[in-house]
């Protein structure tokens, strides 16, 4: 992990919280005039700390109104199944997030659809570019917490 100083991640709590803000609201927010600020927040995206910035919007209001979390079986653990499913998850958009797992599951999805139809086609144009030995959802009923900014700022024990 990247050495950040108390500034820096200072700098970062605050584009993660608002990444609109001004440099010069930054700057003051953590003490520092805008020059160095802006240098550091180039720093934080050169080193690939900050990744990107982007906006947090409702995902129903877009018609995405349905989170399914799907759990997969690999059919074998080759290079050359991994290659044609990241491949195959990478061209649909709605899979949200892939993780590959230690423990019974191989990797977990999170996905974004309007319903259950368009889970339905989703599931058969994955599982018609890639064998799937097992694959399990679980329908998000409630999102009850949901965040992206990481307690950079907070001390650690």
């Amino acid at each position: 992990m990247a050495e950040l100083d108390q500034i820096d991640r200072k700098i970062v709590a605050a584009l993660m919280q608002d990444a609109t803000l001004p440099v010069a609201q930054i700057a003051d927010r953590v003490g520092l005039s805008q020059t160095p600020c802006w240098k550091r927040i180039q720093r934080l995206e050169a080193t690939g700390i900050v990744t990107g910035r982007v906006a947090m919007v409702d995902p129903a209001r877009l018609g995405f109104g349905l989170t399914v979390f799907v759990e997969v079986e690999a059919v074998d653990h080759s290079a050359e199944w991994r290659e044609a499913f990241m491949k195959a998850t990478e061209a649909i958009p709605e899979i949200m997030e892939v993780y590959r797992m230690a423990g019974e599951m191989d990797y977990l999805m999170r996905i974004s659809v309007g319903d259950t139809a368009d889970f339905d086609a989703l599931y058969k144009r994955l599982t018609d570019a890639v064998a799937i030995k097992n694959f399990t959802s679980h329908f998000v009923m409630e999102r009850m917490k949901y965040g992206t900014a990481y307690p950079v700022d907070t001390q650690r024990r």
